[in-house]
């Protein structure tokens, strides 16, 4: 599913009322009841919430659907989208919208500007998409918990990704600068750099590799682990070779029982490519899990910093059952990789009051978005 942006501007104060009433009912009902969204709204009378829910319905931030039990609506990954937006325009963080930089498997990532016109990126998680043709099986994990859903997922990645990067940041390591984060978005710095993997030739690739290295060694030595070190996530100065790291809602602590298994990985990943890739093979075969010298406990600061061991659990449990591995989720690529739709991707017409009804979609349902003010 793409951003789109254009009705946000046009939405009343008691519209955003109605959508955060479904929000927050959305927590404990898959499909929230009318009268539980005019009641957690405060909206007196029953024909302004209806207005409302008529006007946010026909723009897709809700959904009513189909063959439910009673009459009710869920949100929608567009309505969270809008949600997020709000509350960054609101805390002056995004004020424009502009052109889509870059889709992975689970992420979208956009160019935003603020009021002063600074451009930063926009990443918004959206897990549940990779896994759209398992859905079925899939969902019977997730509803193990009440509030357990996609877009539950993609907050917890959003606050665990951004809790990494801010602390990361703040210690020194080369990660784009953190700016702030809302439900399942992050908003960061505009790195002028190229993705390691769009790199054919470097002029010096002993020199990258081996700061590459030593970068694993320098998040290992800190308690971390990043998980998906690869070309994928790798930003890298052409002219300095200086490399920034992207990516971390897989990242995992040293005390992690997989936490070798994933150290390895991570290194066997650079070695591969620069062989493939430049043609090149260091002399030393390491690093090695013996060669970790613990001098830091970032992982703990992460915990301290306000994600939990409970919502660390929940999203590494969805990581191992749902998501499959090493996906190459990557704020640099702009493949158009986009095979089948999250769990609330849907498709249908309206119901005779002129609300979206919907039902889960079977296969894409491509739509043209356009992008503007927030």
């Amino acid at each position: 599913m793409k951003l789109d942006t254009h009705a946000i501007r046009y939405l009343t104060s008691e519209d955003w009322r109605v959508l955060t009433a479904v929000e927050m009912g959305s927590k404990n009902h898959e499909v929230v009841p009318t009268s539980l969204i005019a009641q957690i709204s405060g909206l007196r009378g029953a024909s302004g919430v209806n207005k409302s829910i008529s006007a946010i319905a026909k723009v897709g931030l809700i959904a009513k659907v189909k063959n439910a039990k009673y009459d009710g609506y869920r949100l929608t990954y567009g309505g969270l989208d809008y949600l997020a937006l709000h509350s960054f325009s609101k805390k002056k963080s995004v004020y424009s919208v502009g052109n889509q930089i870059g889709v992975g498997k689970e992420s979208d990532i956009y160019v935003v500007a603020d009021d002063t016109g600074k451009q930063y990126v926009l990443k918004i998680h959206r897990l549940g998409r990779i896994s759209f043709r398992t859905v079925k099986t899939n969902r019977d994990y997730l509803r193990k918990r009440n509030s357990g859903s996609w877009m539950y997922m993609s907050r917890l990645a959003a606050m665990k990704e951004y809790a990494f990067m801010k602390i990361l940041y703040e210690n020194g390591f080369p990660v784009p600068t953190p700016i702030d984060q809302a439900r399942h978005c992050i908003v960061m710095e505009l790195i002028d750099a190229f993705p390691l993997r769009q790199l054919s030739t470097v002029s010096d690739p002993s020199t990258l590799y081996s700061s590459l290295m030593e970068l694993i060694l320098r998040f290992a030595s800190m308690g971390l682990i990043h998980g998906d070190f690869n070309e994928f996530n790798i930003l890298v100065h052409e002219d300095t070779l200086k490399p920034i790291v992207i990516d971390f809602p897989q990242m995992i602590s040293t005390d992690h029982p997989n936490a070798k298994e994933q150290f390895d990985r991570d290194v066997q990943c650079i070695k591969t490519f620069f062989e493939r890739r430049f043609r090149y093979t260091a002399d030393d075969d390491g690093p090695h899990w013996s060669d970790i010298k613990r001098v830091g406990k970032l992982d703990i600061e992460v915990q301290a910093s306000g994600f939990s061991k409970k919502q660390w659990k929940d999203l590494e449990k969805y990581m191992k059952e749902v998501a499959p591995h090493g996906d190459n989720d990557s704020e640099g690529s702009n493949d158009d990789d986009d095979e089948g739709e999250e769990e609330e991707e849907e498709e249908g017409g309206e119901d005779e009051d002129g609300a979206a009804t919907t039902e889960v979609a079977s296969e894409d349902n491509p739509r043209v978005w356009e992008t503007g003010r927030v």
